[in-house]
């Protein structure tokens, strides 16, 4: 186990950096050592980097290049497959605004994506009509449905890796949240935050990605540094400069897994600021994986003394699309 070199900072939250290695091998001592780091840091930001989880770093590049050959063309290209908020395909210009999730009012956020998900249909109708389509791969993204599907095969099993983790971090059996994903509804968004040749001037309050926490359980996050990049919020500093690591995941855990942990884990409140007034062409790309339950899952508070707030149980979708709903724009 590590800690990222600028934990301690100045203007970087404490965000410590795990590696999986010491918790795959086996060793009980090392395990539980990043089990209690790993609770630790949960019980504060809500983030954590991670490293050792043998991920191709040339995959990622690869899934950016083809990424973006779509996302520079223009606009009447891409819209045939445009989609909606939680749907798949193409995400324009003003599509959605994720403060509004947690009641801020913000212009658009300046960005576009690439949505996927799941690619098994289910077994119950309901559940395929609400949750459940064909992806769409855009021909001009050549080689982009090869490389993602590589790349979610790495996210899924990761993500597993890092449930177990959370498992015993919070004093459970391992298997507390594994369970509960033999048919998940993952989603994957391929953002893109080009400069302001492309979104103009930013307006007051508006961000590439607005102030929000993200709706789900466990969010592994491949990004890039830059001026306009990832922002944490802490009780201890406010808005801070997320640490970089570019071999690392940025992984952080959401609303329902929050809810779940009766909130002894926060979920980690962030944001992605706007093109830089001294850089105003950066560009950026992220690759966001957003681990989420086999639908119909019950989600129910761990009771105290690990609890702290029992919350009403809820229905792990029923509660992912209202807040899907709430970032919707038009």
């Amino acid at each position: 186990m590590t800690t990222s070199s600028g934990e301690h900072g100045r203007g970087e939250p404490r965000i410590p950096t795990i590696d999986l290695e010491p918790w795959l091998s086996g060793d009980p001592a090392a395990r539980a050592a990043v089990a209690r780091t790993v609770d630790r840091a949960l019980r504060t930001a809500g983030f954590l980097l991670v490293t050792g989880h043998g991920v191709d770093p040339s995959l990622r590049t690869r899934i950016r290049a083809a990424a973006r050959a779509f996302f520079v063309l223009p606009a009447s290209a891409k819209e045939p497959y445009a989609a909606k908020v939680g749907g798949r395909g193409w995400l324009g210009p003003g599509a959605e605004a994720n403060g509004y999730a947690e009641g801020t009012e913000t212009p658009p956020d300046l960005k576009e994506s690439l949505t996927f998900a799941t690619e098994r249909p289910f077994d119950d109708p309901a559940v395929n009509a609400e949750w459940y389509e064909p992806n769409v791969w855009p021909p001009e993204a050549s080689g982009l449905r090869a490389l993602c599907s590589a790349y979610l095969a790495r996210m899924e099993k990761l993500t597993d890796q890092l449930l177990t983790l959370l498992g015993e971090a919070l004093g459970e059996r391992p298997d507390f949240f594994t369970r509960h994903m033999s048919h998940p509804t993952y989603g994957f968004n391929i953002n893109w935050y080009p400069g302001t040749e492309v979104v103009g001037e930013p307006r007051p309050g508006q961000f590439r990605i607005g102030p929000h926490t993200d709706f789900g359980t466990v969010t592994v996050l491949d990004r890039q540094a830059g001026k306009g990049g990832l922002q944490v919020f802490t009780d201890e500093g406010g808005w801070q400069d997320a640490p970089y690591d570019p071999d690392a995941f940025t992984v952080n855990i959401g609303d329902l897994m929050a809810r779940w942990t009766g909130d002894r884990w926060r979920s980690g409140r962030h944001r992605v600021l706007p093109p830089p007034a001294d850089a105003p062409a950066e560009e950026l790309m992220s690759l966001v994986y957003f681990g989420e339950c086999t639908p119909g899952t019950l989600v129910e508070s761990v009771p105290a003394p690990v609890g702290r707030v029992a919350y009403e149980p809820v229905d792990s979708h029923t509660y992912l699309r209202a807040k899907l709903d709430s970032i919707t724009l038009g």
